[in-house]
Formats: C-alpha cells, structure tokens, sequence
C-alpha cells in the first residue's frame, strides 16, 4: 500500500469536511438562529474531546495492530475486542460523569434566553450518550488505520461528517428548529457512521474470531494511551490556555488579533498530519534502518512542500487580511501572523519524529517533553507578551514549537540528519520575512522581490523533491496539459 496514495486520503478526509462546514453554517444561522447555533456548536466541540475518555486507546491499537501486521489474525482480533470493551467501558464511565457537570452547566452558568434554556436541558442526556460514541470511534479508526486502511477509513469519514452535518438541517426543516431534534439527528449521523466503520473492521481484522478480553493485552494498551491521553491534554491545553493569557493581559481584541493568523496558520497541519497518518503503521512495522529512510524522506517531502507554501503565507499574509477582513485589522494582526507561521513551519515536521516515537511504543517521551515544555512556555509567554506585546506572544510560540521538534527529532535520533535539510529553506523564509516586513505592500519593488524570492524558493524545492513527489507531480499535470492541447 502506497505512503502517497494514503497521505492523498488522509488529506482530502481533512479538507472536505472543511469545505462542507463552510457551506453550512450560514445556513444553519438563518434556520436556526445565532442562540441555537452556539448550544449546537457548543455541543459539537465537546463531542470532540469527549474522545479524551478513551484514554488514548485508539492510538494504542492502531500501534499494536500494526505491530501485529505479521501476526496470526487472531492475535489482532485479540487486541481489537480488548480495546473494544475497554473503551465502551471508559464511554459509560465518562458518560455518568459528565452528566451532573453538563446539567449544571447548561442549567445555571451557560447564559441563554429563558425560552431556549428547556431545550438545553433536555439535550444534555444525549451529550450523555455521545461520550460512548466518541471512545467507540476513537479504537475502529485506530484498528483500521493500524491496517492501512486509509481510503475506507476516509471515505466513512467524510460520509459521517457530511451526515452530521446535514441531518440536523434536514431534522430542523422537517420538525422544527430545536435541541432536541437537533442533537439526535447529529448522533444518528454519529451511530451510522460506527456502524460502517465496525463493519469494516470485521472485514479487515476479526472476521472469524469471537470477542475476547485480554487481560495481558489491556494492560499494555492502558499504559500506551496513558501517555496518549496526557500529550492529548497537555499540547491542547497549552493552546487554549495562551488565549486566556493574551486575554488577561493584553484585551479581547488582541484575542482576535491573535487568534485569526493562528488559525490560518494552523490550516497547514493537514499535509503534515496526513503524511504522518499514513506513516504511523509503517514506523511500527518497520525495522530501525527501514524507520528512519522513512523518516527522512517524510522530513524531505514536508520541507520541499512546506517551504514554498509558508513562504507565500508570510509574504502575502498583511495584504490578504486587508482584503479578506480589513486594512487596519491586517495592520495589526499581520506580523503576528508571518511570525506564527514561522512556528507552524517547524511543528509540521515535529509531526514525523512524534509519530516515530509512538509507533516505537515510546509515547511516555512525547508526553514528558511536552509537559516539560508547559511552565517555560507559559513564562516565556508572559515575557514576550510584557516586552513585545501580540508579537512577543506570536515568538513564544514559534520558539516552542521549535524546541518541540528538537527535543522530539533528538528522541528519534533524526536531529542531526533534519538540521541539514533546513538549513537552506530557514534561510530562504528568513528573504522572505524579511520582504514582507521591509517593502510595502502593492508597491513595484514589493512585487519584484516577493516574485524572485518566491522563485528561488520553489526552484530549489523542486530541485530537493523526493523522486516519488516529483513524479506525482508529472502524473497529476499530465491530463492537464492533454487537455489543453486538445483543438
């Protein structure tokens, strides 16, 4: 099974469901309204970390799964039931815990229209009943991406996230705009989703074999997902918990200023968090020789397509806010995007050893260096903050994720073998700051030097391009170019 083709999968899984949000939220806020929406959005988010209570036990079966590659299918039925149980399990658990907490929530802090505030109560038992759903999810994803599964397990995913999406418009049209329509519709989208991908896993991993638990299996995939769950926590919370400090200490505003380019810049994970995706089963399965050829040439890939593409974002980054939003907001909020995207620059590839890591069966390094990088951070962005205002903010950032990637390729043992790859595309994006923060945008001369920079930037991506990339390319632009040429 091709890296390529299942990176390509894993890519559009990322990106389709983006585009099918862009379309519909509008419409949900003429159909339902801005009230219902925020509950209903509210409620989402937390669908998505209620996948925190299955304690890392889809990454941990992907890992064993794929580890097992070899193996008999039984073996792999085995820690696939273990997982199974001990996730509904960690789902009914986190379920009756979350309940008294969501109902106090909704009931006495959230603050909602008194006419809507029934309907929120009433929804908070199918928010009980979404923790088993989200645990469930976490361990049939693992299992078939532990067996490269990528195209089936992608296209079930978009499926499900285009149902969950659309099945509470259609339930809003046909019964009305309220929460409790709303949200079973959503988990009825969710249940059909489980559903497909259950039935997938039994093709591919327990046709035959009957549900057994493993006493010595759950015990080595509960102390895998343990590390799991606290890199889960600890990377999340770092970025959740920097607005609240920004916030506390610079404004609301400069919440907003901060928060648009992050999110801009946190787009560019989907190449680097599809590219690891699909190398994660391999670096299990693989010897330690055959792991890091591996590793280096997604290293390569990454820095040739990451480099030209964070390039044009720091050089294009203050006229696009100023079209998209507007000039004065691009006046603020634009050089704090160019040095964000610096940082992003450098967590893309801290993606390759993080995988490396975890497939080795070694997620306790990651987890520690990213509970070592907490207090640093938090004082390093308490420092810039107080000395370079959203600036400072935007370099904290960037210098841990570069520590990040350095402590994690050290771990791996690719440190010295990345160093030398971006040498050259550090200096080449270095041209590029440069121009966006010493030329006016609009102007001749910026035109000139963003052209030439942008120029030798790709030239040498190309040149630096794995041999594979470079024929997908050739592969991808031939129909084009027969298309052209056709009278």
């Amino acid at each position: 099974m091709s890296i390529r083709r299942n990176t390509t999968y894993n890519l559009l899984g990322s990106v389709i469901p983006l585009a099918v949000s862009l379309v519909t939220i509008p419409i949900y806020l003429g159909l339902i309204g801005e009230a219902r929406y925020g509950v209903l959005a509210i409620a989402w988010l937390l669908l998505g970390y209620f996948g925190l209570f299955d304690l890392g036990l889809g990454r941990a079966t992907a890992q064993r799964i794929a580890v097992l590659r070899d193996s008999p299918a039984g073996e792999r039925a085995q820690t696939f039931w273990t997982a199974l149980i001990l996730n509904t399990g960690l789902g009914v658990i986190g379920g009756l815990l979350i309940w008294p907490i969501a109902a106090y929530f909704f009931g006495n802090v959230f603050k909602i229209e008194d006419a809507l505030r029934p309907e929120v109560q009433a929804a908070v038992l199918w928010l009980v009943l979404a923790v088993p759903m989200a645990t469930l999810s976490g361990v049939l994803s693992g299992a078939l991406q532990g067996r490269e599964r990528f195209l089936e397990l992608n296209l079930i995913s978009v499926s499900g996230t285009v149902l969950f999406q659309l099945l509470p418009l259609a339930a809003a049209m046909l019964w009305g705009a309220d929460l409790g329509v709303l949200l079973p519709a959503a988990l009825f989208a969710r249940l059909l989703t489980l559903l497909l991908l259950f039935e997938r896993c039994r093709r591919h991993i327990f046709l035959g074999h009957a549900a057994t638990f493993v006493r010595a299996q759950a015990g080595r995939l509960l102390r895998f997902g343990g590390w799991v769950t606290v890199t889960s926590f600890v990377g999340p919370m770092m970025v959740i918990l920097d607005r609240f400090v920004i916030g506390a200490m610079a404004g609301a505003k400069a919440v907003t200023y901060y928060t648009v380019p992050f999110q801009l810049g946190e787009r560019s994970t989907f190449i680097s968090g599809a590219l690891s995706s699909a190398l994660f089963p391999r670096f299990a399965a693989a010897t330690l020789q055959e792991e890091q050829r591996l590793a280096h040439e997604g290293l390569r890939t990454l820095v040739v397509v990451m480099t030209p593409l964070v390039a044009a974002g720091i050089l294009f980054m203050e006229p696009f806010l100023a079209w998209w939003i507007a000039p004065a907001f691009a006046q603020q909020s634009a050089r704090v995007g160019q040095v964000i995207l610096l940082g992003f620059w450098a967590n893309n590839f801290a993606t390759i050893p993080y995988a490396q890591l975890q497939a080795r069966g070694r997620p306790d390094l990651v987890a520690k260096c990213h509970l070592a990088e907490v207090l640093p951070y938090f004082g390093l962005l308490y420092l810039g903050l107080s000395t370079l205002g959203m600036i400072g903010a935007a370099v904290a950032f960037s210098l841990r994720a570069l520590v990040d990637f350095a402590l994690l390729a050290g771990l791996s043992g690719i440190l010295r073998l990345s160093l030398r790859s971006l040498l050259t595309p550090a200096l080449l994006l270095g041209a590029a700051f440069w121009i966006a923060t010493q030329s006016s945008p609009g102007q001749p001369v910026w035109f000139a030097l963003v052209a030439v920079n942008l120029l030798i930037t790709m030239t040498w991506a190309w040149r630096q391009a794995p041999a594979t990339l470079r024929e997908f390319v050739f592969a991808r632009l031939k129909p084009l170019a027969a298309f052209q040429t056709k009278p």
